[in-house]
Formats: structure tokens, C-alpha cells, sequence
């Protein structure tokens, strides 16, 4: 059908010799994704809609709130087209346009989550000045800031995608497309996009990593500083939401990126384990965490659910 096997697209695949299954795999799935777009979803309403929720600290968590839907609706699409009806096939447009979105957002949430805890450092380290530094001008350059690097940093490897010729089997290991996966398809030097998303990700992810971690230090080192231990608790609560975050998106990506790299003997089932765990828990955790240790958010959706029951 296809006489220039470069042209022909590339097949998506969900979960090797369990296909069979896929309908029962499709239900977990599907449900975790509803989770994921209501519990973010809802995140976003609720900082729109309380003002008291009009302060950086929520503005941050916003943003990440809309970048883990944008995950979420960038695989959403394929993962559940191959487990509800075994749609497999993706163009080559399509598979570098979700590859870019995936890559884009992983930078842009670690980005976020820079900026929230630059945001946690200058409320314990400098409250005082905590109004004049940021302003709703500086936060909102934060915000650009991480969407533009995020956004602009992948487009020269995708960019590259679009002018290899594909002559090797075209079948992707996962439900959805990945720059790493599909550039090994490509029947062509690909030393430029071997080489420069390890720099990148040095640049971006780690060095992200590195200065969260330090500015971690910092603060303990502040509110052990902190005579009453009611204030230090108090303190410490304000950050544990946000680490809870830092944690499960790091260790995720460290995993994942781990296993990409030096899993060779590691079973297939695993690769593909770690990449849904990567895309899914992260969107699923954040909003849960923010639920549950936030007393803000806590309030605000019992006041939700009230004025809807009440109809008030």
C-alpha cells in the first residue's frame, strides 16, 4: 500500500500479547484520566472563582494545574484509541505534534515548579518582602518565562523529525509518540538529536532540580532558625504540598530517564510500565496532594459542593 515505506505512518502500540484485554486495561485507564481532568480541572475553577486564592502561591498551582491537563489531553487521545478500538496508526505530522507537546510541558512543569519554590523561598526566607517581590507582573513573567523555555527549547529537535526519511519498521513501543523512539526510526545521522536533549535536560530538568534543592536548604536552615516550634510547623506546612510534587514529577522523570538509558536488559513491560506512570501519576497525584494538605483548597471545594447542592 505504501511504496515509500518513509511515508507510510508510524503504528502506536498499547500493551504487547495482552491485546485481547485492552477493554478491560481501556476501564482503569479511562477512569484515571476523568480524575485527572476533573481534579485539575477543578484546581482552576476554584482559583478563579475564590479571591481568596488570588495570591502567587495559587497562581503557580494553576499553572501547573493547566499544564498536567494539557498532559493529560496530549495522550489521552492515542491511549485510549488504541485500548477502546486498537487505532494504531498516527501520521507522521501528528506523532512529531504530540512528541513536541510531551517534551514541551515536561520542561514547562519543571519550570512551574521552580517558580513555586521561589515562591516558598521568599515567603519564609523574606516574608517581610514577600508582597514587593512578587508582584502579579513578576509571576506572570514567571509563567511565560517557563512556558516560552519549554515551548521554544524542543523545537529544534522536532523540527529535525520532519526531514528524516523513515525507512526502518515504524512501530513505536508505546501508545504514544516519543521524540527518543522515533528518531531511532529515522534512516539518517541523528547524533544532533541524540546530543542535544541530554544538554538540554542538563540545562533545564537538572539544573531545576539542583536549585529547588537548594533553595530547600535554605529554608530549613531558616525555619530551624525559628524559635517557636508552632511557627516552625506552620512553615513547614506551607512547603510540604510543593515537595510532595517535586517528588513525584524527579523521581518519575530520574526513573524514567534511567531506564531509557541503561535498561537494556530490563523487560520490555517495564519500559512501558514507567512511561504511563510518568504521564500519569504526576496529574493525578498533584491535585490530591494540594486537596489534602491545603486547608484553602479544602475550603474551597466544600464551598463548591455546598453551593451546587444547595443551589445557592
Amino acid at each position: 500500500m505504501w511504496h515509500n515505506i518513509s511515508a507510510a505512518p508510524f503504528l502506536l502500540t498499547g500493551f504487547p500479547g495482552l491485546e485481547a484485554a485492552h477493554r478491560w486495561i481501556s476501564i482503569p485507564f479511562f477512569a484515571v484520566y476523568i480524575f485527572m481532568l476533573l481534579g485539575n480541572g477543578t484546581l482552576l475553577y476554584l482559583i478563579k472563582d475564590d479571591h481568596s486564592l488570588h495570591e502567587p502561591m495559587y497562581y503557580f498551582l494553576s499553572m501547573l494545574a493547566g499544564t498536567d491537563l494539557m498532559v493529560t489531553l496530549t495522550t489521552m487521545p492515542t491511549v485510549m484509541g488504541i485500548l477502546w478500538v486498537n487505532r494504531r496508526e498516527v501520521s507522521h505530522g501528528a506523532c512529531f505534534l504530540q512528541a513536541y507537546f510531551i517534551h514541551s510541558l515536561s520542561i514547562v512543569e519543571s519550570g512551574i515548579l521552580l517558580a513555586m519554590a521561589y515562591d516558598r523561598f521568599i515567603a519564609i526566607y523574606h516574608p517581610l518582602q514577600y508582597a514587593s517581590l512578587l508582584t502579579n507582573t513578576r509571576v506572570i513573567k514567571l509563567g511565560v518565562g517557563a512556558f516560552m523555555r519549554g515551548f521554544i527549547s524542543i523545537v529544534p529537535i522536532i523540527l529535525r523529525l520532519f526531514s528524516f526519511p523513515y525507512c526502518h519498521s515504524h512501530v513505536l513501543s508505546h501508545a504514544f509518540c516519543l521524540h527518543q523512539e522515533v528518531m531511532k526510526l529515522a534512516c539518517a545521522d541523528i547524533t544532533f538529536n541524540t546530543l542535544y536533549p541530554v544538554i538540554l535536560i542538563s540545562l533545564t530538568i537538572f539544573l531545576d532540580s539542583m536549585i529547588i534543592l537548594f533553595s530547600y536548604i535554605l529554608i530549613l536552615k531558616t525555619v530551624l532558625g525559628i524559635a517557636s516550634g508552632e511557627e516552625k510547623t506552620k512553615a513547614l506546612n506551607t512547603c510540604i504540598s510543593h515537595i510532595g510534587c517535586v517528588l513525584i514529577f524527579y523521581v518519575t522523570v530520574i526513573s524514567l530517564s534511567f531506564i531509557h538509558r541503561f535498561g537494556k536488559n530490563v523487560p520490555h513491560v517495564v519500559h512501558i510500565i514507567m512511561s504511563y506512570v510518568y504521564f500519569l501519576f504526576p496529574p493525578l497525584m498533584n491535585p490530591i496532594i494540594y486537596s489534602i494538605k491545603n486547608k484553602q483548597i479544602q475550603y474551597g471545594i466544600l464551598h463548591l459542593l455546598s453551593k451546587h447542592r444547595f443551589g445557592s
